[in-house]
């Protein structure tokens, strides 16, 4: 996945909303969206998360209270949160984020398909989960 196209809506800005834990994102296009800690989370784009290919993703659990510690700027195409529960290996491109913001719903009505079908809640503690080679922790 390159970087952005060249047609892409870029933010203009980033607010890091602590106590609703909301990323607010302002895009070139006019559209603004809120997007949860939570939903940011358990998408992140990171190979923790997402695996090493299709069918391989991992299901996140317990982060409805995860935070945002640290937002760090990835050159000036994405930046790379740094969540509560020590998770930074995920960098959102601006593409990643207005897909996130626009889509909020269909990715909770999946999330959430995903843990009824696991027979889990959202809010179980993650499985003792050991990552491959890539894990960071």
């Amino acid at each position: 996945m390159a970087g952005l196209k060249t047609d892409s809506p870029t933010p203009t800005a980033l607010t890091v909303h602590s106590q609703s834990r909301l990323l607010e994102v302002a895009f070139s296009d006019g559209m603004e969206f809120k997007i949860p800690f939570e939903l940011m989370r358990v998408y992140s784009p990171s190979a923790e998360v997402q695996g090493h290919g299709p069918g391989q993703e991992i299901l996140q659990t317990g982060k409805r209270e995860v935070g945002v510690v640290a937002l760090e700027p990835i050159g000036n195409y994405a930046v790379k949160p740094v969540f509560s529960d020590g998770h930074e290996s995920g960098i959102f491109s601006w593409d990643y984020l207005y897909h996130l913001g626009a889509n909020q719903t269909e990715l909770w009505a999946d999330y959430t398909g995903r843990l009824s079908q696991a027979g889990v809640s959202r809010d179980a503690p993650m499985s003792g989960k050991k990552g491959g080679a890539c894990a960071s922790h």
